[in-house]
């Protein structure tokens, strides 16, 4: 059958474009009408304009660098102070970039996407690699930038400048550099990501750089780093086949050797490279071969001495092997200490490890305590490539759904357990945060597993209350608390909760919380959702009409299946930048790129799972949907601004009550700068109110 709405995928298309606007237009007369729709923008603006939020920098030699967006600056600011001014109330920053200026100077509407210090050679932490994106897409370019007069190095003058594409770049030396991008027909795969990784020297076109390796078409990209920690500098090229599998290779001498030997573990394990180390995280049980252990399994963090196994003959030892109700969240590695991040029911802790000091001892093992309940903790080395005593310094973001955030620094340097940390900056609260709560309750799904769900509600709540509840449910990605002023001064503000679901297809329990829910299981991560939902009407929280729910990208899909599979459980939907139609998706943009996850639909045995998943053709004519907000923008080069277009094509046809706003910039994230990022979510929690709150 002919998609009736297949025109709406012609991004930039003058028909395409004339619906938007139409859309767009009805979208700002209907919620930009109601009441205290601009108090919601101008409280949300603020917040994200604040001047006294906390500007997170990361460490280049004698400096420490931040990016900073403000109701002056709205596209940014590089910057840099020293560490001892950073450490005071008011450091004194040095201004390296205005994108606003160069913005106007272009007449292209830059989006700061990050740079990369130099650090070896004559010209160490005087240069750097800007890349900047036009409008916020995936898609961005690479610039040399000159740190001491200011100004980017033109190619005609040996500058370094990597063309727009889906790519990237990583110094090696003030000569040379790594590169995959686009570089003409063949150079990418059908993804649209770089499949070639090259050593570009300066001064030669980038077309003619050396090939260092070539990926197959139908893998999913190809990448290049390089560690620039004196004594182990490597390089990298990272080869990923599909979502969760991938090769990581190494180059030894980045800048002349040509020899890229693999990393053997699985394809579907992450290994990192940590001095004379290498870390192993698992995604699937591994049995090393002679390494004389029973198997280990899925979710473990391994380590052994690189020499060892360079020669073959590998001794892993777990630093974390999982149980039900633990997993590793993350983990970072400063000069000589490894900090785990895990999860127990979804709540953090922090632990420090110390390798042994001779052959056959024991890792030492130390909490971190002090940590706030329901908290995210953010732990990263200030600069783990650096052999002084700052290389055991450590970055700790604190925050939770009650919780401001607060920045601290701490010490690793001395042996045994780690000090208390030296809290450096504390955001105010945007909120009276005081007037809610938070809990931990779980829900029992469909197949009778327990599903967990944080909720923040009203102290003593007597009585149900207008509750959004958020979700996302895929690609192993876990929702941990976190504060946001937006969500509290537009919605807890009113009296009303908020609720996250930790549903499957999340990574909140490792792998196997993930792949429970993987392509043909794909429904769990629906049920699990529902099942929260109905868990919040038995148990007084809110009731059926009080009830919205929010998830963007994969969790646009998640809210999207829950809308055509329990429209009767719901009171309002909000649907951002989502996938949609699942039977187009390998075909628009990146989509192929995530087939490991959805399946194929075009192959015969994945399509009717797959097409059990396509919200997008679950639309039906004899229903009563609740109300729906969809929102994307037309700059997402990721996921298809046609998924959305068409489903609210597709739900005006069966008369559903659909609002639909596409903003012209923003990429994947929906905005570019704080201004249309409130918009944006004054339009969503505007649209909640004005349908949950009558």
């Amino acid at each position: 059958m002919v998609d009736p709405h297949l025109w709406l995928e012609d991004v930039t298309g003058d028909e395409a474009l004339g619906w938007v606007e139409e859309r767009n237009a009805e979208a700002e007369a209907a919620i930009g009408a109601v009441d205290g729709f601009a108090a919601t923008e101008q409280a949300i603006r603020e917040v994200l304009d604040a001047d006294d939020r906390i500007p997170l920098v990361s460490r280049a030699g004698d400096f420490v660098y931040n990016f900073w967006r403000d109701a002056t600056n709205e596209r940014g600011l590089w910057r840099r102070t020293t560490m001892e001014s950073y450490r005071t109330a008011a450091p004194d920053w040095d201004v390296l970039l205005d994108v606003d200026a160069l913005s106007a100077a272009d007449g292209t509407l830059w989006v700061w996407h990050g740079a990369q210090v130099l650090r070896t050679g004559p010209l160490a932490f005087r240069r750097a690699l800007v890349s900047l994106s036009p409008g916020g897409s995936d898609a961005d370019l690479t610039r040399e930038f000159d740190l001491e007069t200011r100004t980017f190095v033109a190619p005609e003058d040996g500058g370094f400048l990597r063309p727009e594409g889906k790519g990237g770049m990583a110094w090696v030396d003030e000569d040379t550099a790594l590169v995959a991008t686009d570089t003409g027909p063949g150079s990418l795969t059908t993804s649209g990501y770089a499949r070639i990784a090259r050593r570009w020297r300066r001064g030669t076109p980038l077309a003619e750089a050396e090939v260092l390796f070539e990926a197959g078409p139908d893998d999913m990209a190809v990448g290049v780093g390089y560690d620039a920690t004196p004594g182990h500098e490597r390089g990298y090229v990272f080869r990923m086949m599909g979502f969760y599998t991938s090769e990581t290779l190494l180059l030894d001498d980045a800048r002349t050797g040509t020899e890229l030997h693999r990393i053997a573990v699985p394809d579907s394990a992450e290994p990192a490279v940590w001095r004379d180390h290498l870390l192993v995280h698992l995604r699937d049980d591994w049995a090393p071969g002679g390494d004389g252990t029973a198997t280990y399994p899925a979710g473990s963090l391994l380590v052994t001495d690189l020499a060892a196994y360079d020669a073959g003959e590998p001794r892993f030892t777990p630093l974390f092997t999982p149980t039900a109700s633990t997993s590793l969240a993350g983990w970072t590695r400063t000069r000589h200490r490894v900090v785990l991040v895990t999860l127990e029911d979804v709540v953090q802790h922090v632990e420090v490890l110390t390798p042994p000091t001779g052959p056959g001892g024991d890792w030492e093992r130390h909490p971190l305590t002090g940590l706030p309940p329901y908290t995210t903790v953010g732990v990263r080395a200030v600069d783990a490539t650096d052999d002084g005593p700052e290389g055991d310094l450590a970055w700790l973001d604190v925050s939770g759904y009650l919780t401001s955030p607060s920045l601290a620094l701490v010490d690793l340097r001395a042996a045994g357990a780690p000090g208390q940390p030296t809290v450096l900056k504390e955001s105010p609260a945007r909120f009276d945060a005081a007037t809610h709560e938070v809990t931990q309750r779980f829900a029992i799904s469909d197949d009778g597993t327990q599903v967990p769900y944080f909720v923040v509600a009203p102290r003593g709540q007597d009585g149900p209350v207008p509750t959004l509840l958020y979700g996302y449910g895929g690609f192993e990605i876990s929702l941990t608390p976190s504060y946001s002023g937006s969500i509290g001064r537009a919605w807890l503000a009113r009296g009303n909760a908020y609720v996250v679901a930790n549903i499957r297809g999340g990574g909140e329990y490792g792998p196997a919380w993930h792949q429970a829910a993987l392509r043909e299981k794909r429904h769990r991560a629906y049920e699990d959702f529902a099942a929260v939902a109905r868990a919040l009407v038995t148990g007084g929280t809110t009731t059926v009409g009080q009830l919205g729910i929010m998830g963007g990208s994969n969790g646009g899909l998640l809210v999207g299946n829950m809308l055509v599979r329990y429209p009767d459980i719901l009171g309002a939907v909000v649907c951002t930048v989502p996938l949609l139609d699942m039977l187009r998706y390998p075909q628009l943009l990146a989509g192929a790129s995530w087939i490991a996850e959805y399946g194929d639909p075009d192959d015969p045995a994945d399509r009717p799972f797959v097409e059990e998943i396509s919200a997008y053709h679950r639309v039906a004519e004899d229903v009563t949907y609740p109300p729906v907000l969809l929102t994307t923008s037309t700059r997402d080069d990721r996921v298809h601004p046609g998924h959305a277009r068409k489903m609210a094509a597709r739900l005006r046809e069966v008369g559903a009550d659909v609002t639909y706003w596409e903003n012209v910039e923003g990429g994947h994230g929906g905005a570019s700068t704080n201004a249309q990022a409130a918009h944006k979510a004054a339009l969503e929690w505007t649209f909640l109110a004005s349908r949950l709150e009558g």
